[in-house]
C-alpha cells in the first residue's frame, strides 16, 4: 500500500485552515495544523471579553472571487430573516431567498448582511470616506481648502509625477498634493511609523488599487442613478475601497474560522494549539521534519511530505536547520512588521451622536469604523462593534468600541502597562470629544504582533528571498505573513486554494500563487 502523504500546515488563520479543508475534501493528503497560540483564526479571530466580542482589525466578508464568497456561505449561510437591529430599525435589507435560510434570532450559524459606513474624523468633524465633494465636505473644510484641492488635482492630472517612486507619489497622482497632505500624509505615518516618501508605491497599488478622485466621483454618481447597487453583494464593478455592503458572521470573524476548524477535525484533520514551530530539518531540497515546542506536551516531531507556511517569513527562515547564504539571511532578518494594540471600552454612551440619514439603535453613530486623522492624538482608528453585529455586545444598551493603536513590538506604547494604557486611551478620546470617562464601564487591552508586513526595510530585495523559498520543492508560503504581502483574508484563502489546485494537478506554478492580490480582479475576468 502507498503511504498516505502528510501536509504540515503552520498557522491556524484563514490561509492555513483553508489549505487544511481543501486538502481534506479534495485529496487523500492528511493535514496537520500547528498553531503557536491557543486561539483559532490568527488576526481574523474574535476575542470574547465578558460576553463582549472584539473583531481584531475589522473584517468585512467581501470578495470579488465567487469561489471565496461561495466557500464562506457554505459554512455560514446568509440570513433569511431580519436580525435584531434590522427589526428595531425596520431596515430594508437583502435576505436570502433560500426557504431554509437561518434566522439570526434563533441560531448563531448565520451570516448577516451589513451596510458599510466608514468616515474620517478630522478637525473634530466627520468627513466621508473616501472624501466626496458634498455640501457637508465643503462646509467642514472651508471654500479655500476645497479650492486648493481642486487646483492641485487638476495640476497633477496634467503633470503627474513620473515615475512613481514611493507612496507619496502614488497618493499625489491620484488625489493631488493638498488633499494628500490633508488626509493621507500624517495618517499613513501614524499607521506605519515612517513617512510616505519611505514606503514603496507597491503598497498603494496593492491596498488602494484603482481608487482616485475621479473613480470616487464616478462611483458616487452610479450610486445615485443605479437602482441595483444596493442589492448586489458581489459588487464586481466596484473598487474594493468603495464597497457598500458585505457579509459578517453573527459572532464576529473568528466564528467563521472556529466553524471551519471544527469541520476539519470532524473530517479527520489535526489541529495542535500552543504548538510553536522551533526547527525545520531538510533533506536535499525539501523540508521533511518539523520540530515544535508545545506548552502541554513539550518537544514534538512531525514528518512532512508537504509544508504550507503562514508564519512570518522572518521566523520561518530563522527556523531552517540548513545552510543559508548570509545575504538571504540578511534579507529575511531585515523584513519589518507593524504591530498594533486594541483597547476595548464598554460605554454607557458616546459624546458624538448620529447626525446622518442612517437610523441607528440608541442613536449611536452608524460607522463600522472611524479613521482618526487628528494630529494631536495617537489613536489611528475607532471601531464600533454594535454596528458590525448587534450580537457582539452583551448588553444592547451599551456601546462597545475598539480603539486601535499602531506601534512596533517593544516600543513605548507596546510596553505600557494595561491599566495605564487604558487611562491614556480614554484621555485621548475625551480630548477629541468622543467619550466621557465617567461613562466608561469596562475595558481590556489586546496586543497583536506582526499584524502588518511592511514594504520597507529589506523588502526592496524580497525577490531574492522569494527565489530562495521557491527552490524548496515541498514548501508553499501562503497568507499575509507567510507571503509578506498585505493581504485581506480572501487573498490569503486564495493563496491556499491555488496551492492545493496545483498540488492536485501536478503543475506547480509558484508565480501564480505569489501574484494573488497583484491582479485587481484576483485572476477572474469580468463578464
Amino acid at each position: 500500500m502507498t503511504k498516505q502523504k502528510t501536509a504540515i500546515i503552520i498557522g491556524a488563520g484563514p490561509a492555513g485552515l483553508t489549505a487544511a479543508y481543501e486538502l481534506l475534501t479534495r485529496t487523500k493528503i492528511r493535514p496537520i495544523v500547528l498553531e503557536a497560540t491557543d486561539e483559532i483564526g490568527g488576526i481574523s479571530r474574535t476575542v470574547n471579553f465578558h460576553g463582549n466580542r472584539i473583531d481584531i482589525g475589522g473584517h468585512r466578508f467581501f470578495s470579488k472571487s465567487d469561489r471565496v464568497m461561495d466557500w464562506w456561505l457554505k459554512f455560514l449561510p446568509a440570513q433569511g430573516t431580519a436580525s435584531r437591529d434590522d427589526k428595531i430599525l425596520n431596515r430594508d435589507i437583502l435576505l436570502s431567498k433560500n426557504k431554509n435560510a437561518p434566522d439570526p434570532e434563533k441560531t448563531d450559524d448565520v451570516m448577516l448582511w451589513r451596510r458599510r459606513l466608514s468616515r474620517i474624523f478630522f478637525l473634530r468633524k466627520f468627513f466621508d470616506y473616501p472624501i466626496s465633494l458634498s455640501i457637508e465636505t465643503v462646509k467642514n473644510l472651508g471654500i479655500w481648502r476645497v479650492f486648493r484641492m481642486g487646483i492641485d488635482y487638476v495640476w497633477v492630472r496634467i503633470f503627474p509625477r513620473k515615475p512613481e517612486r514611493n507612496l507619496e507619489d502614488f497618493f499625489i497622482n491620484r488625489f493631488g498634493k493638498f488633499l494628500y497632505q490633508t488626509f493621507f500624509e500624517d495618517y499613513t505615518k501614524k499607521v506605519w511609523g515612517v513617512p510616505c516618501s519611505k514606503i514603496p508605491s507597491e503598497w498603494g497599488a496593492q491596498r488602494i488599487k484603482g481608487l482616485s478622485v475621479s473613480r470616487a466621483i464616478g462611483h458616487a454618481l452610479r450610486q445615485i442613478f443605479s437602482k441595483k447597487s444596493g442589492n448586489d453583494i458581489r459588487q464586481k464593478n466596484t473598487e474594493t475601497s468603495l464597497i457598500g455592503q458585505f457579509f459578517y458572521p453573527k459572532l464576529g470573524p473568528g466564528q467563521m474560522w472556529e466553524t471551519v476548524a471544527a469541520e476539519i477535525e470532524k473530517l479527520g484533520g489535526e489541529i495542535h494549539k500552543n504548538c510553536r514551530v522551533d526547527r525545520i530539518e531538510f533533506s536535499e531540497k525539501s523540508a521533511n521534519k518539523i520540530f515544535t515546542q508545545n506548552k502541554k506536551d513539550g518537544a514534538r516531531e512531525f514528518n512532512s511530505d508537504l509544508v504550507f507556511s503562514s508564519m512570518p517569513i522572518k521566523n520561518l527562515v530563522q527556523s531552517f536547520d540548513t545552510k543559508i547564504s548570509p545575504e538571504i539571511r540578511k534579507i529575511s532578518d531585515g523584513l519589518v512588521y507593524r504591530d498594533f494594540m486594541t483597547v476595548g471600552l464598554l460605554c454607557d454612551r458616546l459624546e458624538i451622536s448620529n447626525q446622518t440619514n442612517q437610523p441607528t439603535v440608541e442613536n449611536i453613530v452608524p460607522d463600522n469604523w472611524i479613521y482618526i486623522q487628528e494630529r494631536d492624538v495617537k489613536i489611528g482608528r475607532l471601531q464600533i462593534f454594535n454596528n458590525w453585529s448587534p450580537y457582539l455586545v452583551a448588553d444592547p444598551k451599551k456601546v462597545w468600541i475598539g480603539l486601535e493603536y499602531f506601534c512596533t513590538e517593544g516600543d513605548e506604547l507596546w510596553k505600557t502597562p494595561d491599566k495605564k494604557f487604558v487611562q491614556f486611551a480614554i484621555e485621548e478620546l475625551e480630548k477629541i470629544g468622543i467619550v466621557n470617562k465617567k461613562f466608561v464601564q469596562d475595558s481590556v487591552v489586546i496586543r497583536q504582533p506582526k499584524a502588518y508586513p511592511a514594504y520597507f526595510g529589506t523588502y526592496d530585495r524580497f525577490s531574492e528571498l522569494r527565489k530562495y523559498l521557491d527552490g524548496i520543492e515541498n514548501l508553499f508560503p501562503i497568507g499575509r505573513n507567510g507571503m509578506h504581502q498585505y493581504n485581506n483574508q480572501d487573498h490569503s484563502m486564495l493563496s491556499a486554494m491555488v496551492a492545493v489546485d496545483q498540488i492536485i494537478s501536478g503543475e506547480i506554478n509558484r508565480e501564480e500563487i505569489w501574484s494573488i492580490n497583484v491582479e485587481k480582479e484576483y485572476h477572474e475576468k469580468k463578464s
